[in-house]
């Protein structure tokens, strides 16, 4: 790697690590705000999101060690560095929005039979202050959560964040101007529900990865069949496809050759399967055991 490229990588990660302290900071004013003004005011929607925004809290400051970790250089007992810790932070946000999710709906319920009366004024003016701290923290991070399950995790408690602001704000005004107060208590429920929806898709995504799944996107029948097509390839086998982190999609396989060729001329053969997996699959990591007339059994395409 060279240097404008090495240059270009760390300035990168520094704008993305202080995207999300700044919205670390942002968080903790908000719930700091939503839970004095719901106890004040008395909504359940308030302290609702607050609760949420304190989640979110804790998902921005897992993401941020995560995505410190990440960095640190690999090590005799660590081959793999902590590569893999932003999978697991994505792993651990989207757990704590399940949770958060379900603990919402069990108090919603709970409302729900014994509606309150509210100050509407505070909770109106904290969800908006709400909504516009959360759409500028969801800035911050929408590049990133394209690229990074890490930074997607964190972006999303963010999202539903901001969402739910805008849905307190409507109950705010709702309760206001027609006295509808059980309107809180819906809302609140609506919300959860949401956070269980995104909530679920991270978790699964995360966990594919951390079982080191083959990627989504990748059929292994037309990577095979690719490979298989290289002159003096004869049959491509034993194949594992996985994610180590987001920026790194790892092959291993084992691969038949059609004859006993040289050192010289393999590395040039797997130069070109390297070139074919990385335009075709953005594979870039690629490990392959070379075999001629080997006994074993080639026509298992996947095998332990």
């Amino acid at each position: 790697m060279n240097r404008s490229h090495q240059h270009h990588v760390h300035t990168y990660n520094d704008v993305k690590d202080r995207n999300l302290l700044l919205a670390i900071f942002l968080n903790i004013l908000i719930t700091a705000a939503q839970i004095i003004g719901g106890l004040v005011s008395g909504s359940l929607a308030l302290l609702s999101d607050a609760l949420h925004n304190f989640s979110d809290v804790i998902s921005l400051i897992v993401s941020y060690v995560a995505s410190k970790l990440s960095k640190q250089k690999a090590s005799i007992n660590r081959t793999f560095g902590y590569k893999r810790a932003e999978i697991l932070a994505a792993f651990v946000n989207a757990s704590t929005l399940i949770i958060v999710a379900v603990l919402l709906i069990i108090e919603a319920i709970k409302r729900f039979q014994h509606p309150q009366q509210i100050e509407t004024h505070l909770v109106i003016w904290l969800a908006l202050i709400a909504i516009l701290f959360n759409g500028f923290s969801v800035l911050l991070l929408k590049k990133d959560s394209k690229t990074n399950i890490n930074i997607r995790s964190a972006y999303f408690h963010l999202l539903t964040d901001m969402f739910a602001s805008v849905a307190v704000l409507i109950g705010g005004l709702l309760m206001k101007y027609y006295h509808v107060y059980w309107v809180d208590s819906l809302l609140t429920f609506l919300i959860a529900l949401y956070l269980i929806y995104v909530g679920l898709d991270l978790l699964k995504t995360s966990t594919k990865m951390l079982m080191l799944f083959t990627p989504d996107h990748i059929n292994i029948k037309e990577v095979v069949r690719l490979v298989n097509r290289i002159p003096k390839v004869k049959k491509l086998h034993h194949v594992h496809i996985w994610n180590l982190s987001d920026d790194e999609l790892h092959l291993e396989a084992h691969l038949d050759l059609e004859l006993n060729i040289t050192t010289l001329e393999f590395n040039e053969l797997l130069l070109e399967i390297e070139l074919v997996l990385h335009n075709e699959f953005n594979i870039n990591h690629v490990t392959i055991q070379p075999e001629y007339k080997k006994e074993d059994p080639k026509e298992v395409i996947v095998q332990d």
